[in-house]
């Protein structure tokens, strides 16, 4: 397996981002450089200094390759390289105006998206700078330029007015894409602070499920040896013959499995990967989940049915998602002891395991809430297990889904991507 590259934070992935952006719009100032040396003299019949308006292009153009260079080892911008990126946008708008009649060239309206977007993106201190550089240019250009001589003036105003539309479009449409796009990357960044902040109250709560159920581990075994001793002393006061004798074995054998169970909790804290030790199917860690299930209770049964694929899908399964395929074979069978079927199957990329019953179905006002946060009503059944068991499978990459069975009852579907699973 390939080891992942460096893992970026929100905020890193945001400046990367926007310096794509700014390089992006950087290529179409070049474009718009070569449109604008190339039809002016044209279109209105003047002499422009071309060589020097063709070099200011090539000079951005050649930036932006550097940038795009540097930009290439994962580097993250700063706000201040930010701002010196708009910077220079703003000083070779500068100079190709200056070229081309100063403040008389309707290109230097787009001096004001470049504020805009300074505005957008950058701390405020930044962004005022870059608006009083973007004003002191446009006073200066006003006075000093090469003038562009017109011989037929309606003509050049004409052609004055027709830039000044064009200039307005494109600066609009520029803005907007900008703005807009900038505005998207924040909401996403607010999105997934909003689920980190989830993610770590859940897993406060589990921490604290953690250090109770260690806390029950600890003071559960002394009664637990006790009931061993009173059935030990039990068995011997009963006949050998008498039914007594396979109640009291059935009852041996579960207090044994409670033993286990609780011996078990402080070995597999915080084992992400530890079932067995080893890569096994899917199809034998399904088997084993319900085998052990079974044992646990007797009286009740499951269904398993395994696809093919199953067999050639060698995985090293959580153990935690051991425990949360028992909690959901157990609220099935609570719901519907004769009718629980656990079937398994590949979709996609991901390993699906669903858990069906007859049962009466989910209480629609504890829909929203089964899974994200614990209950506190026992009498559900589902109140910390499912949190539990929502929270192994998150962390495995995957998604718990609870939803109606087609003829009544309930499914839980497990989804696991294959990719995190994977032997």
């Amino acid at each position: 397996m390939t080891s992942p590259g460096p893992v970026l934070s929100a905020q890193q992935l945001l400046s990367h981002g926007q310096l794509a952006r700014l390089l992006l719009l950087r290529w179409l100032a070049v474009l718009c450089m070569v449109l604008a040396a190339w039809l002016m003299p044209l279109v209105l019949a003047v002499n422009l200094p071309q060589r020097e308006l063709l070099a200011v292009a090539a000079s951005l153009a050649a930036f932006n390759l550097l940038t795009l260079a540097w930009s290439s080892a994962r580097r993250t911008p700063s706000a201040l390289m930010l701002w010196g990126q708009l910077l220079v946008d703003l000083l070779a708008w500068s100079v190709f105006v200056y070229f081309s009649g100063g403040a008389t060239n309707p290109l230097i309206s787009l001096l004001l998206p470049l504020v805009a977007i300074g505005a957008a993106i950058l701390p405020a201190a930044l962004g005022w700078a870059l608006a009083v550089l973007a004003v002191l240019a446009y006073s200066l250009l006003w006075q000093f330029n090469v003038p562009i001589r017109f011989v037929d003036h309606d003509a050049a105003m004409h052609w004055h007015l027709a830039g000044m539309w064009v200039t307005f479009v494109i600066s609009a449409l520029v803005v907007a894409w900008f703005v807009l796009r900038a505005a998207g990357a924040l909401r996403r960044l607010e999105q997934e602070l909003a689920a980190a902040r989830e993610a770590h109250a859940r897993d406060e709560q589990i921490l604290a499920l953690g250090n109770l159920a260690a806390s029950a581990a600890h003071k559960l075994g002394t009664p637990l040896g006790t009931l061993r001793i009173l059935v030990d002393e039990v068995a011997g006061g009963v006949a050998d013959a008498s039914p007594a004798q396979a109640d009291l074995a059935l009852m041996r054998e579960q207090i044994e499995h409670c033993k286990q169970i609780l011996g078990g909790l402080t070995a597999r804290a915080g084992n992400l990967r530890a079932e067995g030790g080893g890569a096994l199917s899917a199809q034998t860690w399904l088997e084993g989940v319900a085998a052990r299930w079974r044992a646990l209770r007797p009286h009740s049964s499951v269904q398993v049915h395994c696809a093919p694929a199953l067999r050639s899908l060698d995985i090293v399964a959580d153990a935690t998602l051991a425990e949360a395929l028992h909690t959901l074979i157990n609220n099935a069978a609570d719901a519907c002891p004769a009718g629980v079927e656990l079937s398994g199957g590949c979709e996609a990329d991901e390993l699906v395991v669903t858990v069906a019953d007859r049962g009466p179905g989910i209480d629609p006002g504890l829909a929203a809430s089964i899974g994200r946060e614990p209950l506190g009503d026992s009498a559900t059944g589902m109140g910390i297990g499912l949190f539990l068991a929502q929270a192994a499978v998150a962390r495995a990459g995957g998604r718990l889904l609870l939803t109606a069975r087609p003829g009544g009852g309930t499914m839980a579907i497990m989804k696991l991507p294959q990719q995190r699973i994977r032997a």
